[in-house]
């Protein structure tokens, strides 16, 4: 696989491949972005231009070129003399698998194709590929050009060798990649996401707490751990000086009574209703689009406490 990447081409730029976009320019790289939509580019410069200060913080590559990209419309276009390809089309398979097939046929087979795909996999992402063997997924998290995770996974089909070199890409670049070994729905963090959403769910429809309330117990509880260390390091802490040994020994039995009570709600209109509300209610009117800017500059002051910088 190409170990030099210079130049990656961006297909799919919405939200998040116009955001991957402002990260691999803050790194000193070219690139070349598609998307059918003719707001495309508009949206590329937006970002860009809005995330720039905040990559600079984060120690963005000297010389970087905030406008060291180009658009072209048509994917197959875009992706000549690239060497490496990001994927991040709408999360729909009917979508997807042609756009990557089309990308693979004229694509050098060294050349790593990985998608941003939040859940699907990778193996039938690849499905109708001459060369599935360089498909992996390569799921950032929202948004991209602030937030380390990087998810890695090949699946069934992908080489070791693809998996290493969008790995060592990734962490060349400044990103935190973890490299999954297999593939599952959903893949890691967004999985335990949906398993901690699922039981807020259900104690809001169980009357237990307010919307607002059970954000609260983990925006200004565990979540601010969470921002230092996952959760297993954080029981390994609360274990004392015995540690994870000490933890199993005497908490476990406790969250095990805990785990057999966890619900499965069913979120109907009633209820979904009550979420929606219930959100209202917590924004306290408050525009989607300040609160995302006022959580990306927090964001920045997190990452730098935490002393990260770009790579």
């Amino acid at each position: 696989m190409r170990a030099e990447i210079r130049r990656v081409a961006v297909i799919g730029a919405g939200t998040i491949g116009a955001s991957w976009t402002a990260w691999f320019l803050s790194r000193g790289l070219t690139v070349v972005a598609s998307d059918p939509s003719p707001d495309a580019p508009a949206l590329i410069r937006r970002m860009v231009e809005n995330a720039w200060p905040g990559l600079a913080q984060l120690g963005a590559v000297a010389g970087a070129d905030p406008g060291a990209w180009s658009f072209e419309p048509d994917p197959a276009r875009a992706v000549e003399d690239a060497d490496f390809v990001q994927e991040s089309a709408p999360e729909r398979l009917a979508i997807k698998q042609p756009l990557l097939a089309a990308i693979d046929a004229v694509l050098p087979p060294d050349v790593v194709i990985a998608s941003s795909t939040s859940g699907l996999l990778a193996s039938e992402l690849s499905a109708g590929c001459a060369h599935p063997e360089r498909v992996v997924i390569g799921h950032p998290f929202n948004p991209p050009h602030l937030i380390p995770l990087v998810e890695v996974v090949g699946g069934a089909k992908a080489s070791p060798e693809a998996v290493a070199a969008a790995m060592a890409f990734y962490r060349a670049i400044g990103k935190h990649p973890i490299a999954l070994a297999k593939e599952v729905p959903g893949h890691l963090a967004n999985r335990l996401q949906a398993a901690l959403w699922r039981e807020a769910v259900h104690l809001v429809a169980e009357g237990v707490a307010s919307v607002a309330d059970v954000d609260a117990a983990i925006s200004e509880g565990p979540g601010l751990r969470w921002a230092l260390m996952g959760p297993h390091l954080t029981f390994h802490l609360a274990g004392g000086e015995g540690g994870m040994q000490h933890f199993l020994d005497h908490l476990l039995p406790a969250m095990r009574g805990w785990w057999a009570d966890l619900g499965r709600p069913d979120v109907d209109a009633a209820l979904g209703a009550t979420l929606v509300a219930g959100v209202a209610d917590e924004a306290g009117g408050r525009d989607v689009r300040a609160m995302a800017t006022a959580r990306d500059a927090a964001l920045l002051r997190i990452l730098a406490a935490r002393g990260e910088g770009g790579g």
